[in-house]
Formats: structure tokens, sequence, C-alpha cells
């Protein structure tokens, strides 16, 4: 186990460089004047050239490689003495700020949303997968495919307009979401933050149904299910400990992918619904032109992802037994 993990981790710092190579070859090296693209449309050529000077440009292109993967993993001091604590993913010369610094501030916005959806997607869509997969053929499977296929077939920002029409405008159930701290007042938090979990489970959710339905239709019918049978097992047992627990191995790797990217921000909902996440903070990083930023929130929705894998490959042993490491 040991030995496994220690491999995992060599090759996810391994995937990492090389995406810090990519990055910095569309930001650094692409560009023709990447000082330009960090400072903005409305800088003066006098702002650029400061901003130039504070970024190195002067320097070789290996040289300029090895301070930023450096700046990343232990930070560093940019010219006219500007700190870049660790870890450095750049400075937004709009906001006057390290780009680390406006990273943290939006993060628990986006783990919270995440977080929640995920949540209520793999509820959704594990009950309804499996049910619709027990009951294969029946008018209740093909009602529940129906649904979900026209779940999965809706965009994100049609469902948030739908449901801030409805349940915001017109009924007033809710009031428009308006993100609250966890620590600050839990039900507060948890009442604004109903409606864009709503909005992303509606999608995930659909999918997830589709694909645990197959899964268990494949795995109910194995040689194994049969035996299981046979020896008399209720069929609560059968379901549950040997045909969902051997369907969910694909299940956990596409879970694993689609929250490493929510972690990293839901750009359409936090959008439509006002959050301060870090999805919002890339939408707004996009408009105003503001390169570091939208360098850093790429860096981090792939060390989000790459974690992500690391711990479906971890879980993998405990659902399914027929995995071993080595």
């Amino acid at each position: 186990m040991i030995i496994y993990l220690s491999k995992r981790l060599a090759a996810a710092a391994g995937i990492l460089l090389v995406i810090c190579a990519v990055t910095f070859v569309i930001f650094y090296v692409v560009p023709s004047d990447p000082a330009l693209q960090a400072c903005g449309k409305t800088c003066t050529p006098e702002r650029v050239a400061e901003v130039r000077a504070q970024m190195g440009l002067d320097r070789p292109i290996w040289e300029q490689f090895g301070v930023y993967v450096v700046g990343i993993f232990a930070g560093r001091t940019l010219a006219a003495g500007v700190e870049c604590g660790f870890p450095c993913f750049g400075f937004s010369y709009q906001n006057s700020l390290p780009v680390w610094d406006l990273l943290v501030d939006r993060l628990g916005t986006s783990v919270s949303l995440a977080i929640g959806a995920a949540v209520l997607w793999l509820i959704v869509g594990l009950t309804v997968g499996v049910i619709s997969a027990l009951r294969q053929g029946t008018t209740l499977d093909r009602s529940l495919m129906i649904a979900t296929l026209t779940s999965a077939s809706l965009p994100v920002y049609f469902v948030a307009m739908l449901l801030l029409l409805f349940v915001v405008r017109v009924t007033e159930i809710l009031p428009y979401p308006a993100y609250v701290e966890l620590a600050e007042d839990p039900m507060a938090w948890a009442s604004n933050l109903i409606l864009p979990w709503v909005t992303l489970a509606a999608l995930y959710a659909a999918m997830y149904a589709r694909l645990s339905r197959a899964q268990m239709i494949e795995t109910m019918a194995e040689p194994y299910i049969r035996t299981a049978r046979a020896k008399g097992l209720p069929e609560r047992t059968v379901v549950v400990k040997h045909g969902m627990r051997a369907a969910m191995t694909p299940i956990v790797t596409i879970f694993g992918m689609d929250l490493g990217g929510l972690l990293a921000g839901a750009m359409i909902t936090e959008t439509v619904f006002g959050l301060p996440g870090i999805g919002r903070l890339a939408y707004d990083g996009i408009v105003k032109s503001d390169q570091p930023v939208i360098l850093g929130t790429t860096l981090l929705a792939a060390f989000f992802i790459v974690l992500a894998n690391l711990a479906v490959d971890l879980v993998y042993a405990v659902i399914d037994p027929r995995v071993r490491y080595s």
C-alpha cells in the first residue's frame, strides 16, 4: 500500500509539473506581451513596463519557468518588493493582491456549492438508477429514464433561471441566494444554497442515474449474483453488498472527476446566482482580461482534479474487493 501510494504521489507530482509547463507556455510564451495581458486593458505604457519588470520578462525563458515553478511551491518576491507568498499562483495587478489570496477568499463558497450538490446528486442519481435497473423494462423504468434524459438535456443556466423565476419571484418560497458563511448562520447558509445545489444536481443526477442503471443491469447478470441468490441470501444483501458494490467502480471514477472540477468553481451557476466563488472569480478574470487570475484558477482546477483521481484510486479497494494494490 505504501509503495503504491508513493508511486501515485510521484505520478501526481509529475502530472502537475507538466500542467505547470503547459500553462506557463500558454500564459507566458504564446502572448506577444504577457505583461499587457496581466496588467489589463486600461493600463498605461508606464504601468505595463513596471509590470513587465515585476514579472521578470527580461530573463531567459528557462529561468522564468524555474522561478515560476519554485514560486508555486515556495513563494517568491517580485520586483519592487511585491511579495507573493506560498503558493504563488501569480499576482493580480488589477486587484493589487496575490492570486492565492483571492482564491482562498472564494474557496469556501465553491467547496460548499460542490459538496452540497454532490451529496444531492449522488443520493438522487444512484437511487433512481438502482430502482430503474431492478425494474428494468417496466413503466416505472421507462418513466424514470425519460425524466433523466429530459433533465440531462436542459442547460444549467436554463434550470437556474427557471428556479429563480418560480421559486424566488412567483412563489417566493426562498429568497434570492446571497451566500452566508456556514459558521455565521447554518440555516441561512443552507437555504441560500438550495437553489444552486438543485441546479447542479439536476444535471449530474440524471447522468449518474443512467450510468448506475447500466452498471447495475450488467452486474446483476453476473454469475456470482446468481450464486448469491442460490445460497439463499436476502435480496437486499444481494443488491447492496454484491451488486451495488461492484457496480460503483466506474461511478466513483466519474464522481472524482466531477467533484474535482466543481471544487475549482462552477462558473455558470455561481455567475447566475451571484455567488462569490472561484467560478465567478474566473468569469470576472476573463471579462477583465486578468491573466494571473485565469492562470491561478486553471492551476487550482488541475490540482483538484489530480487530487480527486488519487483519492479515487485509493477508494477502489474499499468498494471493490477484486481490486488489490501492488
